[in-house]
């Protein structure tokens, strides 16, 4: 009953957020709204999207809730408005697929949002602000993680993790620092790593490939194998393999 009620229209412009930490906490806050409606509240999201309703939008909101609704009247609106219409495909399509395609959706709007409020930050609080947001599991990472919490071991949830996410917008001017220093060491990792096999095809250590180690579990992983290459390694401090990085979200 309550899915036709209409929404309080959306804050007035004097309560935005504006700096980019009170953007970030709005952007937090609509992110684990959404991550709820896909895991935990999974069945109630499903089922408030009935495909034989007008065209609904899954919001997240300020306060960490979430909802499902008709879009804005306003035209155009105050706020970029979510992908429309989720409900008619939810029965044409397989469940899961259904769901991850919300979680997609539901990324690109969260982002739309904080650069929408962002639009008045300088080029160095946007890139902060991306990164902030870029270093929390996006929502597709979230639900695909949840889903495969009982399986051990690298699989598909690993392997989309990194490519689902937006590229970072430094990695044009990769530093070389790392790249550097790996090649005068060369001669010290073949004998250090003859023994090292990647973590996740098992190959053997062989220093004309990339390698990058994980900080939690220390083991290592063809750069190619979990999709981390030398200039995105330079923004990495503290590198999770995609197994310690699901397993840390498990225990959240």
């Amino acid at each position: 009953g309550e899915m036709e009620t209409a929404r309080a229209p959306a804050a007035p412009a004097t309560s935005r957020p504006r700096t980019v930490e009170a953007i970030f906490r709005d952007f937090s806050a609509r992110r684990s709204g959404l991550v709820r409606a896909l895991t935990s509240d999974v069945d109630d999201f499903f089922d408030s999207c009935d495909p034989d309703k007008e065209n609904l939008c899954l919001y997240g909101h300020p306060d960490g809730t979430w909802e499902v609704s008709l879009p804005a009247e306003e035209v155009p609106p105050e706020l970029p408005e979510p992908a429309l219409g989720i409900n008619f495909a939810r029965n044409g399509m397989n469940r899961r697929d259904w769901l991850s395609l919300v979680a997609v959706h539901s990324d690109s709007w969260l982002l739309s949002v904080a650069f929408f409020f962002g639009a008045p930050l300088t080029a160095n609080e946007r890139k902060r602000l991306f990164s902030m947001i870029n270093d929390l599991p996006n929502v597709y990472e979230s639900m695909v993680d949840r889903k495969h919490r009982d399986r051990s071991g690298v699989d598909s949830s690993g392997k989309s993790r990194h490519s689902s996410k937006p590229k970072r917008t430094d990695d044009v001017r990769p530093k070389n620092s790392r790249a550097v220093a790996r090649e005068e060491d060369e001669d010290e990792d073949e004998e250090e790593h003859s023994e090292t096999f990647c973590g996740s095809c098992t190959g053997i250590y062989n220093a004309s490939e990339f390698w990058i180690g994980c900080d939690m579990c220390e083991r290592w992983f063809h750069g190619k194998c979990v999709r981390i290459t030398p200039a995105k390694a330079d923004h990495i401090k503290h590198y999770k393999c995609p197994e310690c990085s699901s397993s840390k979200k498990m225990r959240q």
